[in-house]
């Protein structure tokens, strides 16, 4: 499983944010799943960054 998990840089590529976003979404309970190894490696799955990009998708540009 951890051969496929992607570095926060390679994630935040992914998804076209900065890797500071990724950080700041982690801080603040946001943003895709990830797994922490030790106190400070974070990987995140290809599988978890493609179900948070189809929860992004938006059909309407009304806000909720």
């Amino acid at each position: 499983m951890f051969n496929e998990a992607l570095t926060e840089r390679e994630a935040a590529r992914f998804l076209g944010v900065a890797p500071r976003t990724l950080n700041n979404w982690r801080y603040s309970g946001k943003g895709p799943a990830y797994i922490r190894i030790g106190s400070r490696a974070v990987r995140y799955l290809p599988t978890d960054l493609d179900v948070y990009r189809q929860q992004q998708r938006s059909t309407t540009t009304e806000q909720n």
